[in-house]
C-alpha cells in the first residue's frame, strides 16, 4: 500500500514539475521516464519516507496544506527581506545566537516539517531537535532568549498549520 501511494505521489510531483503537455500533446518519453523514476523511488525509499502516509490522502490535510503554502511564503519572502536589510545596512545591526524554543508537534513528519520551515526561512536555522520537543535554532537577530517568547517569534506561526496537516 505504502509503495504504491508513494509511486502515485512522485508520479504526480513529477508531472508538475515537467508538465509534458506542451503544444497540445503529451511528450511520451517525459510520462515514461517519470514512471521508472517513480518506481524507483517508492521501491527504494518507502521505508524511510514518513510513517504518517494518511496526510497525502485526507481531503482536511490537503487542504491545511494548501493554505499553509502561501503563509509560509508570505513569511520566507518577509525574512529575505530582513536578511538583505541587515546585510546592506552600514551597521550591520544582528544579534546571532542560538536560542531554544518548545513545540507541541509530537509526530517526527510535523517535528521534521517544523525544523524545515523554520530553515528554509532566512535569518534562523535549527541546529538540533531533542526528542522532548525542543528546538535549538540559530537566529540572526535574538530578540529574546526566553523560551516561550522565542517560540511565539520563531515558530508559532508555523505550528498551527502544521498540526492541523500532521497530527
Amino acid at each position: 500500500m505504502r509503495r504504491t501511494l508513494y509511486l502515485a505521489l512522485s508520479f504526480i510531483i513529477w508531472i508538475l514539475l515537467t508538465w509534458p503537455f506542451a503544444d497540445g500533446t503529451i511528450d511520451l518519453q517525459i510520462v515514461i521516464v517519470g514512471l521508472v523514476v517513480s518506481a524507483v523511488v517508492a521501491v527504494l525509499f518507502h521505508e524511510i519516507l514518513p510513517r504518517e502516509h494518511g496526510i497525502f490522502i485526507s481531503p482536511t490535510r490537503a487542504f491545511w496544506f494548501l493554505l499553509y503554502v502561501p503563509v509560509f511564503f508570505y513569511y520566507m519572502v518577509r525574512a529575505n527581506f530582513d536578511v538583505v536589510y541587515r546585510a546592506l545596512h552600514p551597521q550591520m545591526p544582528i544579534k546571532p545566537g542560538i536560542v531554544k524554543i518548545k513545540t507541541a508537534l509530537k509526530t517526527d513528519s510535523g517535528l521534521t516539517a517544523l525544523a524545515n520551515s523554520i530553515t528554509l526561512t532566512p535569518g534562523t536555522l535549527t541546529v538540533d531537535l531533542t526528542g522532548d520537543g525542543y528546538l535549538y535554532v540559530h537566529w540572526i537577530n535574538v530578540k529574546s532568549d526566553d523560551v516561550e517568547q522565542a517560540t511565539a517569534h520563531i515558530a508559532r506561526r508555523f505550528e498551527w498549520f502544521i498540526a492541523k496537516i500532521f497530527e
